[in-house]
């Protein structure tokens, strides 16, 4: 089974990755993951759409809890980009297949056709863990069905071919 993780974060004080939203996506599974911030801060929310790191509900120190049992039940795990492949296998210490290595096109470039229930997702401005993790999950079964039929149909001419021949001689 195949399972697509998508992460928004921000980079650190030490320049490391800080994940505050992260969503994983399957056939019939969506979870998505607010995390709190890994420094403390007060108070404050964005002027665009309200959202507040205090409001989020897992501690960043969960994020290993959270993800891996999110995940324990699938066997391909998928992400997009190197930097966040890289992360999560840290974190999770599995491999984590790069759909940039399947020619996925950039997440920016979906039409969302899923929209998230977080009613500060509204917002044009905000970039949505969940929408893209869908995105890119329905691009990625579209990807693989598209491969296994081309398989298929080569595999079925070179099996028939006298099939293809008889055609022609009825033809005549």
């Amino acid at each position: 089974m195949k399972v697509v993780i998508y992460s928004e974060f921000l980079n650190g004080r030490l320049n490391e990755i800080v994940v505050k939203e992260l969503s994983v996506v399957a056939k019939i599974v969506v979870e998505f993951f607010r995390l709190r911030s890994l420094y403390s801060m007060t108070s404050h929310g964005s002027n665009d759409n309200g959202l507040n790191w205090v409001d989020r509900h897992i501690a960043y120190h969960d994020l290993y809890t959270v993800v891996s049992e999110a995940v324990a039940g699938f066997a391909q795990l998928y992400c997009y980009a190197i930097t966040k492949c890289t992360f999560l296998s840290e974190l999770l210490g599995r491999p984590i297949l790069n759909l940039q290595d399947i020619t996925c096109p950039q997440p920016k470039s979906f039409y969302h056709t899923r929209w998230c229930s977080l009613l500060c997702h509204k917002f044009p401005n905000v970039h949505c863990a969940t929408k893209t993790a869908h995105s890119l999950y329905d691009w990625l079964i579209f990807h693989l069905r598209k491969k296994s039929y081309l398989r298929c149909r080569k595999a079925w001419h070179v099996t028939r071919p006298n099939l293809f021949s008889c055609l022609k001689l009825n033809e005549r």
